[in-house]
């Protein structure tokens, strides 16, 4: 049973997650692979508004994409655009990247290899990894301008997509913790979390919301 409680602590995860970027033209857009084609729909979107005149996919496979994505996570997202209207020419494909780290790190080389000259990146996430994929960049690629982006959608909109508001919730908690623990290990830059989210989190914790988090959560205590 998800209380009323659990649920306003959710929503004010979601909100952290969320860098609020004001989107804006940027030499590239990276679309972050997973099991969400609408990554790869908000890319189109962006490209379409002029926003990025090159898309490039990351993304290979996951246990959670195995089935749904067998070709691997970019692959599908290439499809996807190509579908959408997308010339061939404007999608680059990076198909071995099997975290954020990787997807960052494999992104940076492959457009460095294609001659592509890079000052910006518009990265395109699911709504709630929208702080952690631009705390990855920040430390991975620091030279360069990251204005994240995700399609824009409520916490209800979105857990009705997925049809599991307890399992949002889970990858809702997990993703925070990760943006703690993350850091020290060299990961990502740190991000300051405010108290009330911390207090939320840990009530989620509490309240059994912890099938995402890494077993060497220290967070909770």
């Amino acid at each position: 049973m998800i209380s009323e409680q659990d649920r306003a602590d959710a929503k004010r995860l979601w909100e952290y997650h969320q860098m609020r970027h004001h989107a804006r033209p940027c030499s590239v857009a990276i679309g972050l692979g997973s099991h969400d084609l609408g990554v790869a729909d908000t890319a189109v979107e962006l490209y379409r508004r002029g926003l990025a005149p090159l898309l490039l996919f990351t993304g290979a496979t996951s246990p959670t994409t195995r089935e749904r994505m067998p070709r691997g996570e970019a692959v599908h997202y290439r499809e996807r655009a190509l579908e959408l209207g997308v010339p061939e020419t404007a999608i680059l494909v990076e198909p071995r990247a099997r975290n954020t780290g990787e997807n960052i790190r494999f992104s940076r080389e492959l457009l460095a290899e294609a001659g592509v000259p890079v000052s910006s990146v518009l990265l395109i996430s699911k709504p709630y990894e929208e702080r952690r994929a631009y705390a990855t960049a920040r430390k991975l690629w620091p030279e360069v301008e990251i204005v994240s982006a995700s399609t824009p959608m409520t916490y209800e909109e979105y857990s009705d997509s997925i049809g599991d508001e307890r399992l949002v919730i889970d990858m809702l908690v997990g993703a925070l913790q990760r943006l703690v623990v993350y850091p020290e290990q060299g990961f990502m830059i740190r991000q300051p979390v405010p108290d009330d989210v911390m207090d939320a989190y840990q009530r989620l914790c509490r309240n059994g919301f912890t099938s995402r988090l890494l077993a060497t959560d220290t967070t909770t205590s």
